[in-house]
């Protein structure tokens, strides 16, 4: 019978290997932020929603109550239950008008930052086919292209420059939906250039901090990847 059959196995073989501390790298196709398109921009959708009704209905409310001060102004109350009435018929003419005005303004919000997502995705994707290798001399589409180079392509693109350009096309849009004069407008068409690179390019410094510090090839926060860990490495020691 051969030795090595006879020899002893080492209880050490069995042990797993802990993960290895080295952080891998974001992947040059990942997308914005680590998320993807659909709930990134759900997420900005609601954070829009809410931002937009709370300034609309603080706003508009403010406004109200002082306007029923000054209807109100030659007949104010002279005694305590008047005062009490007067105040209670305040505040709900103050929040009636608030909260429809809030509502309003939700969703002027909300539409306008689904636009410069979409604005700014459709962009990435058109610069990503281009790079792949998308002409329109020789009509080649997206169908004729490698699906790994089109990912690859659309990962390389998602930067400042499509967030620049998204803001730029959205400022032009917002100035003639309300038909602003030409030196409004240009200043709202700057303003918008100017607020989408540096949204642009906070995406590309939060992209590069992931990759540099640690972002798990899964895409999980770098956070979490330490106790995941030691909980990976206690249930198959079995402690």
């Amino acid at each position: 019978m051969s030795s090595s059959l006879l020899a002893p196995t080492s209880p050490l073989e069995h042990i797993p290997e802990p993960p290895s501390s080295t952080p891998k790298r974001t992947p040059p196709n990942a997308p914005r932020l680590n998320m993807p398109f659909d709930r990134r921009l759900l997420l900005t959708s609601t954070l829009s929603t809410l931002c937009g009704f709370t300034l609309g209905s603080t706003s508009a409310g403010r406004l109200a109550s002082l306007r029923f001060r000054a209807e109100n102004a030659h007949r104010l109350p002279i005694s305590n239950p008047g005062w009490y009435l007067y105040h209670k018929s305040k505040n709900y003419y103050k929040w009636r008008h608030g909260i429809a005005s809030g509502f309003r303004n939700a969703g002027k919000v909300t539409a306008w930052t689904t636009l410069f997502f979409l604005i700014e995705e459709s962009l990435d994707v058109f610069r990503g086919t281009w790079r792949a290798g998308r002409t329109m001399a020789e009509m080649q589409g997206v169908d004729e292209l490698d699906m790994s180079a089109i990912d690859s392509g659309v990962g390389m693109s998602r930067d400042a420059w499509s967030s620049a350009c998204a803001g730029l096309v959205t400022g032009g849009m917002w100035s003639a939906w309300h038909g602003f004069p030409v030196s409004t407008a240009a200043r709202t068409i700057r303003m918008g250039l100017v607020v989408g690179a540096g949204y642009g390019l906070l995406q590309d410094g939060m992209g590069w901090a992931k990759g540099r510090w640690g972002t798990e090839e899964e895409g999980e926060s770098w956070i979490y990847r330490g106790a995941r860990n030691r909980r990976v490495v206690e249930g198959e020691g079995g402690v």
